[in-house]
């Protein structure tokens, strides 16, 4: 697809040019998906800050016209594209863009930063009307129906305190249950995607289902896997008039995971660990993971020949309660040069339906179109082969539009970093109850002096 809008984008390119040359502004097309416009700066670099390299490999397969260089570097046209990854750990990311993004405006011209990444932990900082580091998206020319098959979650964590929309993202980031099929049958039967979900349609009915897994010598997972579910349906803000307030679903996930552990349910494996990864493989005994559709790719090593989801022996169901994880927002930067290319990268890539639906099925990533979703739920486009051959798109669509992020703090990252670790102590016998939340409380505290509890 890139080769064909490619081939269509050429004259639009030289007309820019041309545009450019006589001193006119060009307009990017309002849906994206041609090939980029020239540089309409001073600088020939356009600087993307991220914490991974999601984004650049999504610019790289699917942006029309994006030549790669090397591992950080690729060309759009005659600019050059740069990116700087400062990994997430010890709030790294983060204090880079705010070591960088107050004095963009008057940094060299080669050197502004022109694109940067958010996710929804800590999103609310970064689109803050009074900080101004993200521009609203409106001043770019983006306009409400250019982005009207999006999910209004996805719009709700970048829009600052007057409305005002500051970033897109070509995720819609619904989550549940991803299960062992194999696992399934040996302990209720069947692997059906509804009949699995009849045994973990709420808590309760969760641990029955843990309870027959471990009697067949499986475990359910980590509690790790299980927090964003309830974490994602809280009553209220971590934070609260300056003070940190524990949800009493918060409360439900110690006692929860606290009793599942006890009973060797589940464990307390950190996510991403390699005790953690030996659920992807048969022998791992592993009945679930929770997780978003990004989880399928990023997370279960299809391409490695002993993993369960090279065999195509995952499936998907909705689990206990409706959540999602993560997903991406491009924001552009305040003091970009490179205002209508920043356009056209977000229009292309969280608007542009041929795009998004390249992205789907190459990436089988759920993205943020209503249309797409659709379509793919209606499809064999949609289905999956690591998880049998089945088609979730129906089911992510509708988890997308249930997402309630009406809870959404900016103390998100660092409160939800700082429970999982304290409380990982108490499931694990090193610490009372009591003794984890004062460990809580202090871990929050380092982070975040002015909050008191």
């Amino acid at each position: 697809m890139k080769k064909r809008l490619m081939a269509l984008g050429m004259s639009a390119i030289m007309a820019l040019g041309a545009l450019t040359a006589c001193g006119e502004t060009p307009a990017a097309p309002a849906a994206g998906g041609g090939d980029a416009p020239v540089a309409s700066g001073d600088g020939q670099v356009l600087n993307i800050y991220a914490w991974n390299e999601e984004f650049k490999s999504r610019l790289e397969d699917h942006y029309p016209g994006y030549e790669k260089v090397d591992a950080t570097t690729g060309k759009i046209g005659d600019v050059t594209v740069k990116f700087t990854i400062t990994p997430s750990e010890n709030n790294a990311y983060q204090n880079k863009l705010d070591s960088t993004l107050p004095n963009n405006a008057s940094a060299a011209a080669n050197d502004k930063v022109d694109i940067f990444l958010v996710e929804a932990d800590y999103a609310l900082k970064y689109v803050d009307a009074d900080s101004n580091v993200a521009m609203k998206l409106s001043d770019l020319g983006i306009t409400d129906a250019d982005l009207a098959d999006q999910y209004q979650y996805t719009k709700d964590v970048v829009t600052d305190a007057n409305g005002d929309l500051r970033g897109a993202s070509w995720q819609a980031c619904s989550a549940g249950l991803i299960y062992n099929r194999e696992a399934a049958k040996d302990i209720l039967g069947t692997d059906d995607p509804a009949e699995v979900q009849k045994a973990v349609a709420d808590w309760n009915k969760y641990a029955e289902t843990a309870a027959a897994a471990q009697e067949k010598g499986y475990v359910m997972c980590s509690v790790n896997d299980t927090y964003r579910t309830y974490s994602n349906n809280v009553s209220g803000k971590w934070v609260q008039d300056g003070k940190i307030v524990v949800d009493k679903n918060m409360e439900a996930w110690v006692d929860d995971s606290k009793a599942l552990v006890d009973s060797k349910a589940e464990n307390t494996f950190d996510l991403w660990g390699d005790d953690w990864a030996k659920g992807k493989k048969a022998e791992g005994k592993t009945f679930c993971y929770f997780g978003p559709a990004w989880f399928f790719n990023f997370c279960l090593d299809a391409d490695k020949e002993d993993t369960i989801a090279h065999a195509g022996g995952w499936g998907y169901c909705e689990g206990p309660q409706g959540y999602f994880w993560g997903g991406t927002w491009i924001c552009a930067a305040n003091g970009t040069d490179q205002p209508e290319l920043v356009k056209d990268i977000i229009l292309t890539m969280t608007t542009n339906q041929d795009v998004l639906k390249e992205i789907a099925t190459a990436d089988s990533d759920c993205v943020n179109s209503k249309a797409v979703l659709a379509a793919l739920a209606s499809s064999d486009e949609g289905n999956i082969a690591l998880l049998g051959g089945q088609n979730p798109y129906a089911q992510l669509a509708a988890g997308a539009e249930k997402v309630d992020l009406s809870n959404l703090s900016d103390y998100d990252q660092g409160c939800n970093e700082e429970f999982q670790k304290a409380f990982k102590n108490y499931f694990e016998g090193n610490a009372t109850r009591e003794e984890a939340f004062e460990l809580f409380y202090k871990g929050v505290g380092e982070k975040y002096p002015e909050l008191t509890h």
